[in-house]
């Protein structure tokens, strides 16, 4: 049996602690999920009836062997007993319903992450879920994380860039539905009766996107002829400095979505928009970070410049290649940001080479930002499809619509007596299509892309020993 110690906790971090993964209860626990998982339907529930489906008797011996499980490995992580005692009771109650739709509100509730964070902390989390970006089914998803707080983190959050809800996450190990492109844990990806009034937490696995980022931008870099500065280059070989980098941009990011002159519900949960509105929403809050990030730099903050190009690079070369073309907003923003810049003369594709003016790009970067700020500012005085059509009129100036486009065509193209809710179902899924240059550039790196599915910290240390 492996000896269980426990959590150590210290002002310096961990000192000691038996990894949850190391123990003979962690294979047991991520084998008995995974049998629940391939008999749940999409909203979570089991439906006895369907074919290949188990014997209820069956389903509530698989269910013990979790619990079971869980009751083995708590010991191991006791800053979050209180949760998995509401977790075993949630799931025995989930069993007692006869595998209804799940409700895992009481464990949800007793799961506070942001209220300990410390560096090194590990969690074991356990939630009928989607995964964002991966599974889009609430089926019981069982991941080991480990907290990441440095100290320097926290100073930062503490004095600069206060964000209580933030946790920035790293893999142990994970159940199919984080063998995915999801590299976020979201309390409201979790089957619950209600939601809760507010959420208390939310977390960004900073490893998945330092490896996923280190492997696209490397085969970009290569496949563009892009002569990276010394240091740049040095951080795009560093998973761990690269991993500080991503850690620093999602908290900056996350808190401006709730900061800055926000002439509309700053998540845009409850609003039904125009999708480039959703791509300038997440464009303005990247935009932010790398607007920091230079201040950073400028203090001597030695985070602040890998930041500014951990944003240029995954924004310009992965963003735009990811995903499908249906609303691709993220994709939007990617390609808005290669076209301003392009437009502005700090890339530019010549001789079958991407050039990069480095002294200019951190300046014509924060001009995007101010351009997108100048936009939000205005719209508080606009009424809303004034506003989404000024919006659609600055990604334009950079963007070509797709030909075919009403919206493209102005106000006089769409029936102005529909309330602008419904204008939206005018809005062409891919409105603003790729350029030739993306369009050749997804022929050389998709795959690439398509490789990162899934991957980690532990896959980019193999493949730097195997290049090696």
């Amino acid at each position: 049996m492996t000896e269980i110690l426990v959590q150590d906790v210290t002002g310096e971090g961990i000192s000691t602690a038996a990894r949850v993964i190391d123990h003979p209860a962690w294979p047991e626990l991520k084998n008995a999920v995974e049998e629940i998982r391939a008999w749940q339907s999409a909203d979570g529930s089991i439906d006895f009836e369907a074919e290949g489906a188990p014997a209820r008797a069956f389903a509530e011996l698989t269910l013990d062997r979790v619990t079971a499980a869980i009751e083995q490995l708590s010991p191991l992580v006791p800053h979050d007993a209180a949760y998995h005692r509401a977790l075993v009771s949630d799931l025995r109650k989930w069993a007692e319903s006869g595998f209804t739709v799940p409700d895992f509100l009481d464990s949800l509730l007793a799961f506070q992450p942001a209220a300990d964070r410390v560096d090194g902390l590990q969690h074991l989390v356990l939630f009928p879920m989607y995964t964002q970006n991966g599974n889009p089914d609430r089926n019981l998803e069982a991941v080991v994380l480990r907290m990441v707080w440095p100290e320097w983190l926290a100073e930062l959050e503490r004095t600069r860039y206060d964000n209580p809800l933030f946790c920035g996450i790293t893999f142990e190990d994970f159940t199919a539905g984080y063998d995915t492109n999801s590299a976020v844990l979201f309390p409201e990806t979790i089957a619950v009766r209600e939601a809760p009034e507010r959420f208390s937490w939310g977390g960004i696995f900073c490893d998945r996107e330092a490896a996923r980022f280190r492997k696209v931008t490397e085969a970009a870099v290569d496949t563009l002829g892009i002569q990276l500065p010394a240091d740049i280059a040095a951080m795009i070989d560093d998973q761990e400095r690269c991993e500080k980098a991503f850690v620093l941009w999602d908290m900056v990011h996350d808190r401006t979505h709730s900061h800055g002159d926000l002439p509309f519900d700053p998540f845009m949960i409850k609003q039904r928009q125009p999708f480039w509105m959703y791509g300038l929403e997440e464009l303005r809050c990247d935009l932010t970070a790398f607007k920091e990030a230079v201040k950073l730099e400028a203090e001597g903050n030695t985070h602040g410049r890998d930041v500014q190009y951990a944003v240029l690079f995954d924004r310009m070369f992965r963003f735009p290649l990811s995903g499908d073309r249906n609303r691709n907003y993220d994709g939007l923003g990617g390609q808005l940001l290669f076209a301003y810049l392009h437009k502005h003369d700090v890339v530019r594709w010549t001789d079958n080479t991407l050039k990069i003016d480095w002294q200019r790009a951190p300046e014509v970067t924060n001009q995007l930002c101010a351009d997108i700020e100048k936009l939000y500012r205005d719209g508080i005085d606009r009424p809303k499809l004034v506003h989404w059509f000024k919006a659609y009129e600055l990604v334009s100036t950079y963007l070509a619509p797709h030909p075919g486009s009403k919206w493209a065509k102005g106000p006089d193209a769409l029936d102005l007596s529909l309330p602008p809710r419904k204008l939206v179902d005018d809005v062409l899924p891919d409105e603003f299509p790729l350029s030739m240059f993306f369009e050749a550039l997804a022929k050389k790196l998709k795959g690439v892309i398509a490789d990162t599915k899934g991957i980690t910290a532990a896959d980019a240390s193999r493949t730097e020993r195997a290049a090696a």
